[in-house]
């Protein structure tokens, strides 16, 4: 700034003054001028002012009310500051045209007294502000823009908002705001742009939305409740140039008209339910080839299914962007895609592809980023790919891939994220890729790759993720390793990796998970890896490991570190239950108990696959009628036997017992037959009810298959030491354990409370799994099943904190669909079903099995992840439930009631850009309103998984899109 007394005022810089005298100012525009402190008060005193613009600073406090006596302001722009407070009054404004007060963090209601007579323009967006909106608005008539997105509004649009007739724009997203499309928006024929996405509005749009509305070009619905089919008369409206229906329940499938809009640029129609399954149904995207400035189309998570029609090539030469993951497509790799030579994003995962990856698609020059993931794509990976020189993320996992990793990728001087992940692929990983300036991330895990990895690896400084799990690869571990100074998470846990641990891993100062585990290492821990301070996980199970424990840093926590079947170890923390160092078994005693168990195993192994055959035939017999059939253990399952389990358990050890529940306990072992930890359930068959439980959970799991659904591996049916009956279940190992531990687990130290700590965007994250679970259960499976016992501990939680749903011992499987009604007297009924706390009220009213009380279940889990309180608490007493306490306290007290960590973690979102912090705190608003009506006490009025799962999705993207 350039103020000082050598100059007359009206001469410095972003200060006007009228030519008369005596000279007054009259415009003060101090526009990103790294402004901090207060807006003084005396600013009030500059009679004259008719423009005040203090856009883009760091100005705090309260807006001061002297400024609403201005009576000449014609503008005031506050915007983009951190500014507090309630609005002031501006009633005495009179001449007041432009107020914007947007990114703030301005509180109260939007005031019902601003002026009537002139003002066009209302920003208020990015705030906290909450109430309604002010029916006062209706009466200022010469209001052209309206914006209040990313507040806390609620209630209904209200009526009188149809007087004005200038309005252009009206952007309200979101908010809370509630009903059905409001009606008053039809009256507002000179509507240019409206925006009112993620809110809670539901029911079906007007089908004469666009006749009532034709000069529209901007229409932005995304993220609500609605539903019926998309209206064909938004080809009314011939301006339209972005369109986004996103994340609604709308069905049908997309009218064939929409190619007279032949100004749209942007067409988002991701997350519903609209299908296209014949020539006539995806009639619509011949007609799309007419929309010639069509830059971004996305039919992603929707029931697209077949052949991607070749009309695909006929699209826009403009379009950038194509997203049409998640849905049934089939057949090869679209040949259309060949056409659109200015794509930068081409999404096609999660969908049925077969066939090659074409080598054409590395002629596609503009690409940066490709995603083919979860499909079924064989082949190579074709090596044009490399001439992609702005391509910055590659996502082909979950495949049938094989081949060679190009060396060529080496080429590559963007990319980021590099995911190839679960195919088939072999040979060597290549040295080149570790020379891509930009890397960022590089998974390769569950593959055949093979020999040693390249000493040049310590090159990629940038490096955060480096996964290779699975694979075949051996040799030492570089110690150049320890020059990639960014990594945070190494896994090359499940190869045949030899040689010592490198004490140069002890360099990597921002490592925050290490597992090394199953491999061949031998030698003794470096002590000098308790010196990284920021560790979090630390895996060396099973290796070839001796010497004694370090016992300083992350070698203090029992829960974060792994250490077990490594027979030479002894020492350490006392929570490990390692044997003291002076009392280790010498070498000559473990090998003869190493003969034993060789000897005994495969007679053992054989006497139990034949009683799992036996029982399994018997039950199968009895049931058939009424469940689906079992497959033969004999043909899938590897054969494990009781003694199998017992070495896997070292004797079913209490130190290897990891959770217990009413029929069951778990333990964690290593079997010969699995590279990786499972978990080994042994059911307590002198509890009544656990034979059923067994039986259930094999009908159910071997039925399953989703990747929120915890895996089953194998079964044993078979006779104990003792001669007695022995079941146990062996599943996929979840190394963070289940949820309710994670929630409520106490720090083993002090200093050490972050083990517990769970983001807002895990907590997203682990609810969105969850769903997605139960709705392949509800909606997706050849039988509907209901879980009936869904609750914390029995959602496990994977290395990367996926969610997994366990414990199928009170499944009930529904092969028809139409005996799911609660009044339907051929379903099963059962006095109690269920955990207290989560089961749904009407069980304890003798109701019957349904998928609706699984929503009911799912929607105390989602408040209680939230709030962090159990259904059972203290405090829950008295009629008083975490379902009437939410409601209660919703919306207006959330933040009173909501896990005090993730105030603390939106607390310190206060250092990012406002419109970060505001998507956190609508993100958990929405997530709690999704619990709420979840758990409405009619099973008739809740929502089903489907819905459920789409409405969680879309906060879930928008939530990590705004951070």
């Amino acid at each position: 700034m350039s103020w000082n007394d050598t100059a007359h005022f009206c001469n410095w810089e972003g200060v006007l003054c009228r030519m008369k005298t005596p000279r007054r100012v009259t415009s003060l525009n101090l526009t990103s001028q790294g402004l901090v402190g207060h807006i003084s008060p005396l600013l009030g005193n500059l009679t004259f002012l008719q423009s005040l613009i203090l856009t883009d600073n760091t100005l705090t406090g309260e807006i001061p009310p002297s400024l609403g006596h201005l009576r000449r302001l014609q503008t005031l722009r506050l915007n983009n500051n951190t500014l507090q407070g309630r609005l002031p009054s501006f009633a005495n404004c009179s001449n007041l045209r432009v107020l914007d007060v947007s990114v703030n963090n301005l509180v109260g209601r939007i005031p019902v007294d601003l002026p009537p007579r002139h003002l066009q323009v209302l920003q208020v967006s990015a705030n906290n502000l909450t109430g309604t909106i002010p029916t006062s608005l209706g009466n200022i008539t010469k209001l052209t823009t309206i914006s209040f997105s990313f507040n806390h509004i609620t209630g209904y649009i209200p009526n009188e908002l149809a007087h004005l007739s200038n309005l252009q724009y009206m952007y309200a997203s979101v908010n809370q705001l509630v009903g059905r499309f409001p009606q008053a928006i039809l009256n507002l024929s000179t509507l240019v742009g409206l925006d009112i996405v993620l809110n809670g509005l539901s029911g079906e749009v007007p089908p004469n939305l666009c006749t009532s509305l034709p000069n529209l070009q901007i229409l932005v619905l995304g993220g609500n409740f609605f539903r019926g089919h998309i209206p064909s008369s938004f080809t009314n409206a011939s301006s339209l140039n972005d369109i986004d229906l996103s994340g609604n329940n709308f069905t049908g499938s997309v009218p064939t008209t929409i190619g007279k809009l032949t100004k749209l640029s942007w067409l988002n129609l991701e997350r519903n339910q609209l299908q296209a399954h014949n020539k006539q149904e995806w009639g619509f995207l011949d007609s799309l080839g007419n929309c010639t400035e069509l830059q971004m189309f996305s039919m992603s998570w929707n029931r697209l299914s077949g052949d991607v029609p070749s009309s695909l090539g006929n699209l826009s030469s403009q379009l950038q962007r194509l997203y049409m993951a998640q849905n049934q497509l089939s057949g090869d790799f679209p040949s259309g895609i060949a056409n659109l030579r200015n794509l930068i994003v081409v999404s096609l995962g999660g969908n049925h592809f077969t066939g090659v990856v074409p080598g054409w698609i590395g002629t596609l020059k503009t690409l940066q980023q490709i995603g083919l993931h979860t499909n079924s794509f064989t082949g190579v990976i074709p090596s044009s790919l490399s001439n992609l020189s702005r391509l910055g993320g590659l996502y082909m996992f979950s495949n049938q891939l094989t081949g060679h990793i190009p060396p060529s990728f080496g080429n590559f001087s963007m990319l980021q994220y590099l995911g190839i992940f679960n195919n088939h692929l072999h040979g060597g990983v290549p040295m080149e890729i570790f020379r891509i300036p930009t890397i960022f991330e590089i998974v390769l895990s569950f593959n055949n790759l093979d020999g040693k990895l390249p000493s040049n690896i310590g090159n990629a400084k940038q490096l955060v993720n480096l996964v290779l799990s699975s694979n075949k690869l051996s040799g030492d571990i570089p110690s150049t390793l320890g020059n990639c100074e960014s990594l945070e998470d190494v896994e090359l846990d499940s190869n045949i990796f030899s040689g010592s641990i490198p004490t140069s891993l002890a360099k990597i100062s921002s490592l925050k998970v290490l597992n090394l585990s199953t491999n061949n290492l031998t030698g003794s821990i470096p002590t000098s890896l308790g010196n990284l301070q920021l560790l979090e996980k630390l895996d060396l199970s099973f290796n070839h490991l001796h010497g004694e424990v370090p016992t300083k840093g992350i070698f203090r926590n029992a829960t974060a570190v792994r250490v077990d079947g490594n027979q030479g170890l002894c020492g350490g923390a006392l929570e490990l239950h390692m044997l003291a160092c002076s009392v280790m078994p010498s070498n000559s005693t473990r090998h003869k108990e190493s003969l034993v168990l060789k000897v005994v195993v495969p007679i053992a192994s054989m006497v139990s696959l034949a009683v799992v055959i036996f029982v399994l035939f018997l039950w199968r017999g009895k049931h058939n009628s009424k469940s689906i059939s079992l497959p033969s253990i004999a043909t899938d399952f590897p054969k494990v036997s009781f003694s199998d389990l017992a070495r896997a358990t070292q004797g079913f050890s209490v130190s290897n017992l990891i959770g217990r529940g009413g029929y069951s306990s778990v333990y964690q072992g290593k079997l010969v037959e699995y590279k990786n930890v499972v978990a080994i359930k042994v059911f307590n068959l002198h509890t009544r009810g656990a034979q059923k439980s067994f039986i259930a959970e094999c009908n159910a799991l071997r039925n399953v298959r989703h990747r929120n659904l915890v895996r089953i591996l194998t079964a044993c049916s078979s006779i104990d030491s003792n001669g007695n009956d022995f079941k146990a279940l062996v599943y996929e190992f979840m190394p963070r354990g289940d949820l309710h531990k994670l929630l409520y687990s106490t720090p083993d130290y002090e200093g050490s409370s972050y083990l517990n700590l769970i983001t807002m965007a895990q907590r997203i994250g682990i609810v969105v799994d969850v769903a997605d679970g139960l709705e392949y259960l509800h909606h997706n499976n050849q039988g509907i099943m209901i879980h009936c016992d869904l609750k914390p501990s029995n959602i496990l939680l994977d290395d990367n904190m996926i969610a997994h749903v366990g414990d199928f011992g009170l499944a009930r499987f529904k092969v028809d669909p139409t005996t799911l009604s609660l009044g339907n007297s051929n379903t099963s009924s059962i006095a109690l079903v269920g955990t207290i706390g989560y089961a749904a009220p009407e069980y304890a009213r003798g109701g019957q099995v349904s998928t609706a009380a699984d929503v009911y279940s799912f929607g105390v889990v989602l408040l209680e992840i939230f709030i962090r309180r159990r259904p059972t608490d203290d405090m829950f007493k008295d009629g008083l439930s975490i379902v009437k306490f939410a409601e209660a306290n919703f919306p207006g007290r959330v933040l009173e009631i909501v896990d005090t960590q993730l105030l603390h973690e939106l607390e310190l979102s206060q250092k990012t850009p406002m419109d970060l912090k505001e998507e956190g705190v609508h993100s958990l608003m929405s997530m709690l309103n999704v619990g709420l009506c979840c758990t409405k006490p009619s099973p008739d009025q809740r929502m089903n998984m489907q819905e459920v799962a789409a409405k969680l999705h879309g906060i879930r993207d928008a939530y990590l899109r705004g951070n």
